[in-house]
């Protein structure tokens, strides 16, 4: 099924997708990766405030290529998602609701996923320069010493994915 979903990703929202519903997602996500999710955590861990509030959010697992002359940000292909995993349980337990990536996930961020009504796209790797282009709005709002590591809030259009595992535990790789 096709899907138009904008943001923030409510809990309710989050029910009505299911593995394999591909989607356009419109509205404010994140980017962070392993650096900005280790800082996130450890903030996490010794009780402080993050950077940003994560209810209801999605995180994209992206650390683009400097944007061109006239670009809003460069190439913006997803990275490996399971580098995030011993993290992910803990933003979850926060209020993140999405997170988009490639490649499996553990079955304790799976069981996470479950607890917490999240959901997990898959975009296309490779395709960097083409998801760029949904990209309307980049900018730094956290960690600027990591470089493309650094948090952006980006505000998109239409930028496409597929449910690849769904908040009863359904996942597209395991399952279809």
């Amino acid at each position: 099924m096709e899907q138009h979903v904008v943001t923030p990703l409510t809990k309710d929202k989050v029910k009505d997708l299911h593995a394999g519903d591909y989607v356009y997602i419109t509205g404010t996500i994140y980017s962070a990766r392993d650096a900005a999710h280790l800082r996130m955590y450890n903030s996490a861990v010794a009780g402080e405030d993050l950077p940003l509030d994560i209810t209801n959010q999605i995180i994209y697992y992206l650390g683009p290529t400097p944007a061109k002359p006239g670009q809003v940000i460069g190439s913006a292909g997803p990275t490996t998602s399971s580098r995030m995993d011993k993290y992910t349980p803990t933003l979850l337990d926060m209020g993140l609701t999405g997170m988009i990536g490639k490649g499996k996930r553990s079955s304790e961020v799976i069981d996470s996923m479950k607890k917490n009504t999240a959901v997990y796209f898959a975009s296309v790797g490779g395709a960097g320069a083409l998801l760029s282009k949904c990209i309307k709005k980049s900018k730094v709002i956290a960690y600027d010493d990591l470089g493309t590591e650094a948090i952006r809030e980006m505000y998109v259009e239409d930028f496409p994915a597929i449910v690849v595992i769904d908040s009863d535990g359904n996942n597209m790789y395991r399952d279809y």
